[in-house]
């Protein structure tokens, strides 16, 4: 680092010299790292090119469309850039899903009627999926549940699937209509699954059940590796626009891709039956999401290089992570073990003071909706809460773990975690 940047960072930002220290020897130890992701940009981005390139896009596609929306070429011809960008039958992209937990949402009861059964085989779901399916919920008002959708779990195995456990379930259950699989860490403590590891567990079901619909709750993992998992069998993906795939300009919206059929249903719960994804205006937003998309593959694994960046900082400065910095990655969360209460508020307030927006407010943990317990959340955005902006998000609860994501760049990502890091080494 040059000395007027430390001179700087100490002045203006006030780093101490063990947070400085640190950063020094992180950066000489994660360079290795950094060139492996980089290929994988590489690949991507020329993967994204191509797609664009071949549907043939135009500056007549960033439509404006209003009303019933009919006919908007810049909407259906986003969908098949998806679709082939993820090697599938077809894509629904909708500024009309308000975050990724109803993309979700969509695919679920889109897929599911009475009587059948969604099996969870990555352990607990991601929180907010909670009062989807009707599970540790007070009322179940409007959930899976109620309309009757039975629910099935299977905790992981050594941080692995349990591909026992799984072959029984299918075997003897034939209501069971789709496994769900979560691909990231959501708040639990363990590594994301690879694609590899997609791909074996994928196999594995549908050796058993080729009737089963196998959907991969896609959050986070977009461009983080050169395939995805509807390039190894899964029948259906969903996610948000506002993390990796959106490129840090997408402004809303959520996306479900995979076979027709099953985004078809998906797009009669986004809409209504028979409409499904033929109507719905846009509202100006095209040329932000086919920008977005264009610029994601960069904007991913400058998030990831913040993350392995983190990683390698907070363990050298003692504490847990997960994972460390030179674990192969699936998502752009990295996970921090405070153990601390004080100490995780600290990080997340140290992450907020070093966002561009905001940057003067403290984040206070709060009955956040969706949540069961409370949620301290940092997140000074450009687009409000959007995760593939640098934020860090924690439950209050044992064993104090924070989720850092995002990093449009990875010199504020690397600053931010250098605030946050200084604000918790001045707890003793």
């Amino acid at each position: 680092m040059l000395d007027l940047t430390v001179k700087y960072l100490k002045e203006q930002y006030k780093i101490n010299d063990e947070t400085l220290d640190l950063y020094s020897k992180a950066m000489e130890d994660i360079k290795g790292e950094f060139e492996i992701y980089d290929e994988i940009r590489e690949y991507n981005q020329f993967k994204v090119l191509k797609a664009l390139q071949e549907e043939r896009i135009s500056d007549s596609h960033f439509t404006n469309s209003s009303g019933y929306g009919y006919g908007d070429i810049g909407r259906d011809s986003l969908d098949k850039v998806y679709a082939r960008i993820f090697n599938c039958e077809s894509a629904l992209v909708r500024p009309h899903f308000v975050n990724g937990t109803h993309a979700i949402g969509a695919a679920l009861f889109g897929n599911l009627r009475p009587k059948d059964t969604l099996l969870t085989v990555t352990g607990t779901p991601y929180d907010t999926l909670h009062n989807i399916i009707g599970i540790e919920v007070e009322e179940n008002i409007g959930s899976l549940k109620d309309y009757g959708v039975n629910y099935k779990q299977i905790d992981l195995k050594d941080g692995y699937f349990d591909l026992d456990k799984i072959a029984y379930e299918l075997k003897n259950d034939p209501s069971i209509k789709m496994v769900h699989m979560q691909r990231s860490t959501g708040y639990g403590w363990r590594n994301s699954f690879n694609i590899k590891d997609l791909e074996v567990a994928i196999s594995h079901i549908k050796s058993i059940r080729q009737d089963v619909i196998v959907f991969v709750d896609n959050c986070y993992g977009e461009f983080i590796e050169t395939l995805e998992p509807t390039d190894v069998g899964a029948d259906l993906i969903a996610g948000s626009l506002i993390k990796n795939i959106g490129g840090g300009i997408a402004p809303t919206g959520g996306y479900i891709a995979g076979k027709e059929e099953c985004v078809v249903q998906s797009s009669y719960r986004l809409t209504i039956p028979g409409i499904g994804g033929e109507c719905g205006s846009t509202f100006g937003v095209m040329r932000s999401f086919y920008q977005g998309l264009f610029l994601a593959p960069h904007v991913a694994m400058e998030a990831v290089k913040g993350a392995v960046f983190c990683a390698r900082i907070m363990e050298l400065a003692g504490f847990e992570v997960l994972p460390k910095y030179n674990h192969r990655r699936s998502d752009i969360i990295q996970a921090v073990k405070f153990g601390n209460e004080e100490k995780l508020i600290a990080f997340c307030k140290g992450i907020q003071k070093g966002s561009p927006i905001d940057s003067f407010v403290e984040c206070e943990p709060w009955d956040m909706p969706g949540y069961k317990d409370q949620v301290i959340m940092a997140a000074g955005a450009f687009i409000q809460g959007s995760s593939i902006e640098l934020s860090a998000d924690a439950p209050i609860r044992e064993p104090y773990i924070a989720y850092l994501q995002g990093g449009l760049t990875f010199d504020h990502a690397k600053l931010g975690i250098m605030i946050a890091l200084s604000k918790v080494l001045e707890i003793k």
